[in-house]
């Protein structure tokens, strides 16, 4: 069978799927230059934006980042937002705008604020969030941070308009995790989720796949090479340290955690041909084999609730995706549309599942909602991979080519807003979008 990238399909049927993402600072020991530095760019037109000028602010010209510009570009790029063009504006968070003149240019909302350095040398960020309509404050908030941090709170930031606004919890200030390959170097980074700020958190001459980031956001597990064969590892963010986790005879890959971190899912040769197994996530151990097949299974999945796992398997013929329960028996197929359906992955409400389906030969990023079954094919680029939705499951991330160059872009789930984070790290592989950052 023709797969697209040699050395991450060689343990397979199909490429790993990346899978929940580690979200939180990288600690020193594994902080380095970022090779991929991203500029977002959206296209698209979505059937329903909220109209939001987002004021210059007070005191960040000149400044190591510009508030207003970040949290534009994070609310147009959800697709729930239309700016309005706010040069100009002479406001900051202490001062009452004239709702009329925003009014007229057909604004609902309005953010201003202000940010200004202290004598101890942090930043001091203020804003707050205007209802035009109504002529209503919505509140605001304050922030004293380091000039390391100034992005991170305009995330914040954007975190708050877009909750207040829609009633839903923004994904901004959460983190995007990939692998790049530049030469004969793998690095695995960790970014922000506009693509910015990317620092590596692992580098190795020898491919490192599947990254799966835990629920609780504080340990990432991994495929690595580096002892010549697929091993499966669990990383420590805080400390640095690492954990074995799968090292049976054969290949260990695909690693998959359960939603309450306990357990990872992955894909085993040790008793001849790829199969399903659960381990212990902590200790490893003695895995537990879920299914029966002579097929090759690979590529699991958690559904939200735990109770459930999606993978793929060529048992019919053709790669297609089944779902079991997670204590084992028998598989249920799940995607009947097209020949050939891999790298599933559900959403954290539970509403949809993602994936890749090969279409005249092009591999395209489809959407399924799970209560009818409908699917819909959402992009129109050919050489799509590696979906991970957002954790507010309002927007997906996936590796594609645009160009005939490797890209990161993120998508809302009908398609219609789509923004390019553009790399210069080399060979763009196997995205993966972390949980909600803790406050």
């Amino acid at each position: 069978m023709n797969l697209k990238r040699p050395v991450s399909h060689s343990l397979s049927l199909i490429p790993p799927a990346s899978r929940r993402a580690l979200l939180t600072a990288l600690a020193a020991s594994v902080a380095g230059p970022a090779l991929a530095q991203f500029r977002v760019e959206v296209s698209g037109v979505g059937l329903t934006q909220l109209p939001i000028a987002i004021a210059p602010f007070k005191g960040e010209a000149g400044m190591p980042q510009r508030p207003a510009a970040i949290i534009q570009a994070d609310l147009e790029r959800s697709g729930q937002f239309r700016p309005v063009d706010a040069t100009g504006a002479a406001l900051d968070e202490t001062t009452r705008p004239d709702m009329s003149f925003w009014r007229q240019r057909s604004t609902d909302s309005l953010v201003t604020g202000s940010i200004a350095r202290l004598a101890d040398g942090r930043y001091d960020v203020r804003f707050r969030l205007w209802d035009v309509v109504r002529g209503q404050d919505l509140g605001g908030q304050s922030y004293a941070v380091p000039q390391a941090d100034l992005r991170l709170v305009s995330h914040r930031i954007a975190d708050f308009v877009y909750e207040k606004l829609t009633g839903e919890k923004g994904v901004f200030s959460t983190r995007v995790t990939y692998v790049t390959k530049a030469g004969q170097k793998y690095n695995l980074w960790v970014a922000d989720a506009d693509g910015e700020g990317a620092q590596s958190a692992l580098t190795s001459p020898e491919p490192i796949i599947s990254p799966a980031w835990s629920p609780s956001g504080g340990q990432i597990a991994y495929v690595s090479f580096e002892s010549r064969k697929p091993v499966v590892y669990v990383h420590d963010v805080a400390t640095g340290k690492r954990r074995l986790i799968a090292n049976f005879k054969g290949s260990n890959s695909a690693p998959a955690w359960s939603p309450d971190g306990r357990q990872l899912a992955v894909t085993l040769t040790r008793d001849g041909g790829s199969q399903l197994y659960t381990i212990d996530a902590v200790n490893g151990g003695e895995p537990r084999r879920l299914v029966q097949s002579s097929g090759i299974d690979t590529e699991p999945a958690y559904a939200p609730d735990g109770k459930t796992i999606y993978f793929v398997s060529d048992r019919g013929g053709a790669p297609q995706i089944y779902r079991v329960a997670a204590g084992g028996g028998n598989a249920e197929r799940v995607t009947f549309t097209g020949n050939y359906n891999i790298s599933p992955t559900l959403s954290p409400d539970g509403r949809w599942l993602a994936f890749i389906s090969r279409v005249s030969g092009a591999f395209k990023l489809h959407v399924m909602e799970l209560s009818s079954g409908s699917v819909t094919a959402i992009t129109d680029t050919t050489a799509d991979e590696s979906p991970s939705f957002a954790p507010n499951s309002r927007l997906l991330v996936y590796a594609t080519q645009q160009g005939g160059r490797e890209a990161l872009m993120t998508t809302t789930l009908d398609g219609k807003i789509k923004a390019r984070l553009a790399g210069q790290g080399g060979d763009i592989r196997e995205p993966d979008w972390g949980p909600f950052q803790k406050s």
